[in-house]
């Protein structure tokens, strides 16, 4: 990770191209070492055999990518490259617009409603910057949910087993499960507990939860905009680093964006880790976490300690559980104020679990949820100053303390985010990087928690991370 491959050292094969990821795709075919159309055609291929199992993609834009890709290729021929993801197909979360596309946001509750008339802002900035939208993903009801699990659009299925319906991770599940099989190297999620980096460590690849700020929301059905983040889950970490630096960027109609300039996220990707001290976070009482996922995450913190990183455990001024259960609070309140409309149709049309979340925001009164506003704007001061006080640099942790368990066991009472919303509450960064695979061969994510705006930072750890594990995980079945 400390350098961007040489041109003749890459794959230019459509299939090794896809394993080696996007910046390896943008390189090949914006310098005629391959053509874009053939990368998509690899896609579409893989995603013609392998949907109906999977259940990754909602829809596909077979003629219109091939139409872009072949536009690409000729740009291309005359020395022109369209941008850092030239020709790099990607996939599209279906809670963010897609021009000429309908956006479901996985509920029958939205299909009255006409196609998008225009992209996302963040949509147009990757295809301004080359790349080439190759569908839509299934995505768990209104984003409200860490397992995955639809009931109404369907599950998507997690390509590392083709015995059992696993997990896929919610809720950019067919994102994940898109990118974790290798049918696209790069794909959009949005993140408000989890919703990046749970289908990332379950499906096997990197996922970037940015800092609130950093990239656009408009275009993207809202769950909670305190939290809602957009972010990509990718096949490696310079590649989400990429993706994430063609997002970033101003936006009148969203004005947390004010903070993105100036930030660059790939230029020191490849620093290592000597000199920078990380917080071992010590995890609540009774927190269970799988054996052979703290056999990984110990072996990758002594990754980091032989790189030159001075690790310390670290606690946080109140438990994970508290923060956990505080932004589930908040999440529930602006699920109702902005999906609340629909729990009083006739018949109603959102699944059970979409009902229960959603309408669990309708009882909060004023005063619990100006009272947990309070509380977590002391709390974000309070847990900045414990890491600023103790010169941590940013915190380790696992994604998620367990591998991903049969759909048939999920609980949808339980909060799958048990290590992940604490960073959405905290309003940090975070990245997920798989660093093994059990015995069983299930991909096990470590986490990279970093304060807001040290995107960076957070990347750049997580290179490291994924350098001394060997990665990026091979693709199940290639």
């Amino acid at each position: 990770m400390s350098a961007t491959p040489r041109p003749d050292a890459l794959p230019t094969d459509p299939a090794g191209l896809l394993a080696a990821g996007a910046a390896a795709i943008a390189q090949a075919t914006s310098t005629g070492r391959a053509r874009a159309a053939d990368v998509v055609e690899e896609c579409l291929a893989r995603i013609g055999a392998d949907n109906e199992r999977l259940h990754a993609f909602i829809a596909v834009a077979d003629e219109q990518a091939r139409a872009e890709a072949a536009m690409l290729d000729r740009l291309a021929a005359l020395g022109h490259r369209r941008g850092p993801l030239h020709g790099v197909p990607v996939a599209v979360k279906d809670i963010i617009d897609v021009s000429g596309y309908p956006t479901r946001a996985g509920s029958l509750t939205r299909d009255h409603l006409p196609p998008a008339a225009s992209d996302a802002v963040v949509v147009t900035r990757l295809r301004a910057a080359g790349a080439i939208v190759i569908g839509k993903t299934h995505t768990v009801e209104y984003a409200f949910g860490g397992w995955g699990t639809n009931p109404i659009a369907g599950t998507p299925v997690n390509p590392h087993d083709t015995a059992v319906h696993r997990i896929p991770g919610g809720s950019s599940s067919g994102t994940g499960v898109a990118v974790g099989a290798g049918l696209v190297p790069l794909g959009f999620g949005t993140d408000t507990g989890g919703s990046v980096r749970l289908p990332a460590s379950w499906c096997g690849t990197v996922g970037h939860k940015t800092s609130t700020g950093l990239a656009s929301r408009t275009g993207v059905v809202p769950l909670a905009l305190t939290f809602d983040t957009v972010g990509p889950l990718a096949r490696t970490v310079r590649d989400a680093a990429l993706m994430s630096q063609v997002m970033l960027g101003s936006d009148p109609a969203d004005p947390t964006t004010t903070t993105a300039h100036g930030v660059d996220l790939v230029t020191g990707i490849g620093g290592g880790v000597k000199g920078l001290t990380l917080g071992v976070l010590k995890l609540d009482e009774g927190t269970s976490i799988h054996a052979e996922v703290a056999a990984a995450f110990e072996t990758a913190c002594a990754s980091l300690g032989a790189a030159g990183a001075r690790l310390v455990p670290v606690s946080l001024p109140e438990q994970l559980s508290t923060y956990t259960q505080d932004c589930g609070l908040l999440m529930m309140a602006e699920g109702a104020r902005n999906h609340g409309h629909l729990l009083k149709e006739t018949p109603c049309r959102l699944s059970a679990q979409a009902q229960a979340r959603i309408g669990g925001g309708t009882a909060i009164t004023a005063v619990t949820l100006l009272e947990s506003i309070d509380r977590r704007v002391r709390r974000i001061a309070a847990a900045n100053a414990q890491l600023a006080g103790r010169g941590i640099d940013a915190l380790v942790i696992p994604t998620t303390p367990h591998p991903a368990i049969p759909v048939a066991e999920v609980d949808e009472d339980a909060a799958p985010g048990i290590l992940t919303r604490f960073v959405n509450y905290l309003d940090w960064c975070g990245v997920s990087v798989p660093v093994a695979r059990t015995a069983g061969g299930l991909p096990i994510g470590f986490q990279v928690v970093a304060p807001r705006l040290q995107d960076a930072l957070a990347l750049r750890i997580a290179a490291a991370v994924e350098k001394a594990s060997g990665g990026p995980l091979a693709l199940p079945g290639r």
